[in-house]
């Protein structure tokens, strides 16, 4: 063995050879720290002789062990998620040299004790999601930041493929039609009324005339109304039982008290309108009601149904903003006189649809005030009934303003102005008015215009008495008998929303109420009493009237007409059309079809 424990081949190493000729005049004792040369010379034989470069010796072997540690610093970086401990920096000591320090090198080394410990040729196992992580942790700092070019698909918060998609809270609504046809639709927490009203005459292919409703319908208590357009239809859904259910309907009288105001509240029941002393213009009616700092009253008397009993009790009722009162001395306004009977904040006004019957009411015109908690209990109903369906309508249109004021105006201003604004930039719609029309002679090889009344007169009857003429040569190819043509004209108005068919007087009654009883609203039906002739069900002044429509021959040709054959009309098309332009025998105009939709 050569000096400082190392093997004699080390020595006899030709690279050792050639270093040693070109080294230092020194000894090689000199070369040698002295404290590491006493503890060499008491542990191993002295051998003079042989001279060693004991300084490159310790650099190589420092060389050695750098390169292992380097590779086991690496291997115990990434064990450890790119952190190194505190420890491991702090515990550093020099190779093979004892206490001594070799002044040119200071080496890190990890403990040779360390349980972390590895040697070169162990084979490692690293999972690939580790390792993932670990080459993001391990990434340098230094490099250049590169830009994301879509940071909104590889963010996590707005990528729908990395992160879970957030849909809004969803709530399920079925809506019912006339016919009894359901429709589900699925709606957010604030979609509204008018919203779901819009949706469904979109999907139904209905026409948007703005008169449609969503309907409160509760079968087991007997009671409906329609829903304001600004209330939500989740909340009310919330507070219905789970027999009730939603219609969708029209609605013609919702906002015609902005149209009419005084058909709707009578002077004799206004009070500031019954204390003046005269009439009131229609805006400042209007505009009591919708201003806050008003005190409008509705005054009269009304049936009100005792608690726990079938009998019904009049009493004179004054409606506040405050409430609904009644009086219990007479007619007096005193306020030790008044009880408050219903408030209108926590309540909503119904129709009771099950007859008077079912209550015992003194009258047809029944309705009810409900409080918004109860769902199906009885006892909390508050019974009401009206004297005529004027009187009714009054008490409920003044508890819809009293209660809603401005927020009303709001809704029945918003179609209006979206109209408007469509009207600008839609095309011109011919005006059908008689101002709008003038006689033309197109017997020549260019038209004139009749200036002439009597000759445009006997023009217009020549017209029409051509058109009958070819419409007769069709029946008469089409049918022998004029009375059971098979033609067109005798079917064609069953594919009109206003037709009806086979209805009794009773169930048109009922439609005609439920589709708000405002002038001009009709239906045409088969008559009951004769299966030629037809019925027209029109609305005037909040009242029903009916009116047969019965055929007559004249030339072999059938007519159908309304005043005994005074006017006569080739179809039921051609009847509707023009008692909607003139009044005629009728009260008023026809304006208003009452129809119904299927989902």
């Amino acid at each position: 063995m050569a000096l400082a424990g190392c093997p004699d081949y080390f020595l006899r190493h030709s690279n050792y050879q050639e270093k040693m000729e070109h080294t230092s005049s020194r000894r090689p004792e000199e070369l040698i720290v002295s404290g590491y040369q006493r503890s060499a010379n008491q542990a191993l034989p002295h051998h003079h002789d042989d001279d060693v470069d004991l300084e490159q010796l310790v650099n190589d072997m420092n060389s050695s062990v750098e390169s292992i540690q380097s590779t086991q610093e690496d291997t115990a970086l990434l064990l450890n998620n790119g952190h190194v401990h505190a420890a491991h920096h702090q515990h550093r000591h020099p190779a093979y040299l004892g206490q001594s320090q070799v002044p040119r090198r200071h080496t890190p080394s990890l403990p040779l004790s360390s349980p972390s410990r590895l040697k070169q040729s162990q084979p490692m196992h690293i999972q690939a999601v580790r390792c993932l992580k670990e080459e993001q942790q391990l990434r340098p700092a230094s490099l250049p930041a590169i830009p994301n070019p879509f940071p909104e698909l590889c963010s996590p918060a707005g990528s729908p493929v990395l992160s879970p998609t957030q849909t809004p809270d969803r709530h399920i609504v079925k809506v019912w039609s006339e016919d009894g046809a359901g429709k589900v639709v699925e709606m957010p927490a604030d979609m509204t009324a008018r919203d779901v009203c819009q949706l469904l005459v979109y999907k139904s292919h209905c026409v948007d005339d703005n008169a449609w409703a969503l309907v409160e319908h509760h079968p087991i208590l007997g009671l409906e109304r329609c829903l304001e357009d600004h209330e939500l239809v989740v909340q009310v859904q919330a507070s219905m039982s789970s027999d009730s259910k939603f219609l969708f309907r029209k609605n013609y009288a919702k906002y015609e008290f902005f149209r009419n105001p005084l058909n709707f509240f009578p002077e004799h029941m206004v009070a500031w309108c019954h204390e003046s002393d005269g009439s009131i213009p229609q805006a400042q009616l209007l505009q009591n009601f919708l201003n806050s700092s008003s005190c409008p009253e509705i005054q009269g008397y009304l049936y009100v149904k005792e608690p726990g009993r079938k009998s019904w009790k009049k009493l004179y009722m004054l409606l506040r903003r405050s409430g609904l009162y009644y009086s219990t001395k007479g007619t007096s306004k005193e306020p030790r006189h008044l009880q408050l009977l219903s408030d209108l904040e926590d309540s909503n006004i119904f129709t009771i649809i099950t007859g008077r019957k079912l209550h015992n009411a003194p009258t047809e015109y029944q309705f009810c005030i409900k409080p918004n908690k109860g769902r199906s209990d009885c006892k909390e109903l508050k019974m009401l009934c009206a004297e005529d369906e004027q009187s009714r309508t009054c008490w409920m249109t003044a508890f819809r303003l009293l209660k809603f004021g401005i927020v009303l105006y709001q809704n029945y201003n918003v179609p209006q102005q979206r109209k408007s604004a469509n009207s600008t930039f839609s095309a011109p719609v011919r005006s059908v008015s008689e101002n709008s029309l003038v006689a033309m002679d197109f017997s020549g090889r260019t038209g004139r215009v009749i200036d002439n009344p009597v000759e445009a007169q006997s023009a217009a009857l020549e017209e029409g008495q051509t058109w009958r003429k070819r419409t007769h040569r069709i029946n008469v190819l089409g049918s022998p008998s004029p009375l059971h043509p098979p033609s067109l004209s005798s079917v064609i108005h069953r594919t009109q929303v206003w037709f009806h068919g086979r209805i009794m007087r009773e169930e048109a009654h009922k439609m005609i109420i439920q589709q708000g009883q405002v002038d001009g609203l009709f239906l045409v039906r088969d008559s009951q009493s004769n299966p030629k002739a037809f019925v027209l069900t029109l609305c005037h002044h909040q009242k029903i009237k009916h009116f047969q429509i019965l055929p007559c021959e004249e030339d072999g040709q059938v007519f159908f007409s309304l005043d005994d054959g005074a006017t006569k009309f080739t179809d039921l098309i051609h009847l509707v059309e023009f008692y909607q332009l003139n009044r005629g025998v009728l009260p008023c105009k026809l304006k208003h079809p009452c129809t119904a939709v299927a989902l």
